[in-house]
């Protein structure tokens, strides 16, 4: 991860100097740094870690970036990890433009690699999220939205740079097919239940250890699976409550879906769900040979579970 880092600082220096200052900002604004740590990861279970992937770890984690860039100003979000979002610092024109010179510059560095496997499996995932980023926008302030349509946009939004990260690993080193599939089968189900836990931790987590303020999905009308839980198990009142802070945004009702989503158990219910998305990731390389990667790969599926950040 170290030899990841000094990559992504070698590869975001620009002769302009607002690009340098916000890309700085936004790389070490403390971020998990999860995406690029399956990329090797998944190498390491086949033994052999090279310069290209921590050239890919580090593609993998511009394009969070850029994404993240792009979310703050679509979101208007004043705090992530716990700091203040570029575009509050820097100001909308810049955190867009600083995320499309972030995007392309990852494209530059997979160009590199000179792999053509490697192109489509980023250039395809980069795509689904930017369709995940339009989906979640329709849902937005949608009460009605269906289980299966708010799992699809985490699917698209979240989880598929988690599968590409895995898949880039194993298409390195040159693993089978099979063991490819199982590796982006591992990301997607983890990448699934990482986001359904932050959805839990929006209702329930430290502001100051998750970074941002409790409520902010609420606030700008997002249904997540909590609020849909609590909306399908809750009382009339209750219903009405969820209903009327979806469609309206806003915080003014957030203690009250607070209690709603407790008394329902829906965070245990969503917990319960992310734990069965980490079993069957587990499973799905449960083949691969036994080490040091492997159990790390398996421990950081329980993090993404357990985590209460």
């Amino acid at each position: 991860m170290q030899a990841v880092d000094a990559v992504i600082r070698r590869s975001l220096h620009s002769d302009v100097i607002l690009v340098n200052q916000v890309a700085d900002y936004i790389v070490n604004s403390g971020g998990k740094r999860l995406r690029p740590a399956l990329v090797l990861l998944s190498a390491g279970v086949f033994g052999n870690i090279q310069e290209q992937h921590h050239e890919l770890a580090a593609v993998v984690e511009f394009i969070h970036t850029a994404t993240l860039l792009h979310d703050d100003v679509v979101d208007e979000s004043a705090m992530r990890r716990g700091r203040a979002t570029a575009n509050t610092l820097f100001g909308n024109a810049a955190s867009v433009l600083v995320g499309d010179f972030v995007y392309s510059r990852a494209f530059q560095m997979m160009v590199n690699v000179q792999n053509m496997r490697v192109m489509e499996v980023l250039a395809e995932a980069t795509n689904i999220i930017a369709e995940g980023e339009v989906l979640q926008l329709l849902n937005v302030h949608d009460a009605d939205v269906t289980d299966e349509a708010y799992l699809k946009v985490i699917h698209y939004k979240t989880a598929k740079l988690f599968e590409a990260a895995t898949r880039l690993g194993a298409i390195i080193c040159n693993a089978s097919v099979g063991d490819e599939q199982a590796l982006a089968k591992y990301g997607m189900h983890l990448g699934t239940a990482f986001q359904l836990i932050d959805d839990v931790l929006d209702f329930s987590g430290d502001s100051v250890e998750i970074g941002k303020n409790l409520g902010d999905d609420l606030a700008e009308g997002k249904p997540t699976m909590p609020l849909l839980y609590a909306m399908r198990n809750g009382n009339e009142e209750q219903r009405n409550i969820i209903r009327h802070a979806i469609e309206h945004g806003g915080l003014e009702e957030l203690t009250a879906v607070m209690q709603a989503v407790k008394d329902t158990g829906a965070l245990e219910h969503v917990r319960k769900i992310a734990q069965s998305e980490v079993d069957l990731g587990c499973a799905a390389i449960a083949h691969l040979p036994r080490s040091d990667y492997h159990k790390a790969l398996i421990d950081l599926a329980e993090f993404a579970v357990n985590r209460n950040f």
